[in-house]
């Protein structure tokens, strides 16, 4: 699996994502290329989750293309795309911290020979070896997410999805989780993320997708948006005078 071919750039082309009879992704075109760390801001109701969930292939577009790599998305070969998302609350199946890790590993069809060794790998790089035969579901919410970026970790994806990973998380917590994704980050893996947090975007991101309205409004390097916004509309996002 780590010598397929790479995934991206991961190119969207007019996506369009109707449900009912609302618009809430409207013509967006735009590329995700490996390497940066790419962080959605926008206020709520703006499209940033549903545009996750297209990007990752659980939505299908109204209109438009999602491709990876050239490749349509619903086009995928028959090895396992490395790609994995984790959801600001993250399921988990009604097992051990460590069978959790294995199913995954399983799904993707990793060698069955692989499977304890990598999901022991996986605890230990997220500081849950500890409970690894603990019920997923008595960890606290911090435990629960670790244990979710370490069962997208263990599969060694090329591209994370997060979708407001720490939303519902006290600040020593979202500082772990926020080290773990930078750890990944480092470990070569492309994050693609979504967050309220502007203080987080600030901190983790190098590029900055500002959706508002289910369009992109605005795409600049981190340091760029946050200081010189060139839409009037992320001037006001960052000052708090957009509304959420």
């Amino acid at each position: 699996m780590m010598d397929a071919p790479s995934l991206l750039p991961l190119q969207l082309r007019d996506v369009v994502f109707v449900a009912g009879h609302r618009r809430i992704i409207d013509g967006i075109t735009v590329e995700f290329a490996a390497g940066t760390r790419t962080l959605m801001v926008g206020p709520n109701g703006a499209g940033k989750s549903v545009l996750l969930r297209l990007c990752h292939g659980l939505l299908t577009p109204s209109s438009g293309r999602v491709a990876w790599n050239s490749t349509p998305a619903t086009k995928a070969p028959g090895t396992p795309r490395r790609q994995a998302m984790v959801f600001q609350r993250p399921v988990m199946l009604r097992r051990s911290a460590l069978a959790n890790i294995v199913y995954a590993l399983q799904a993707a069809g990793y060698p069955r020979a692989e499977h304890l060794d990598r999901a022991h790998a996986a605890l230990q790089r997220v500081g849950l070896v500890s409970v690894a035969r603990h019920s997923a579901r008595v960890l606290s919410g911090g435990e629960q997410q670790r244990l979710a970026l370490a069962r997208a970790w263990a599969i060694e994806p090329e591209v994370l999805f997060l979708d407001e990973p720490t939303a519902n998380l006290d600040p020593g917590a979202t500082h772990e989780i926020e080290a773990v994704i930078e750890a990944m980050h480092q470990a070569g893996t492309k994050i693609i993320m979504v967050t309220h947090n502007l203080g987080q975007a600030h901190r983790m991101g190098d590029e900055i997708l500002f959706i508002h309205r289910g369009r992109i409004a605005e795409c600049s390097p981190a340091e760029r948006f946050f200081k010189h916004p060139a839409t009037s509309e992320a001037a006001e996002f960052i000052n708090g005078e957009l509304p959420w």
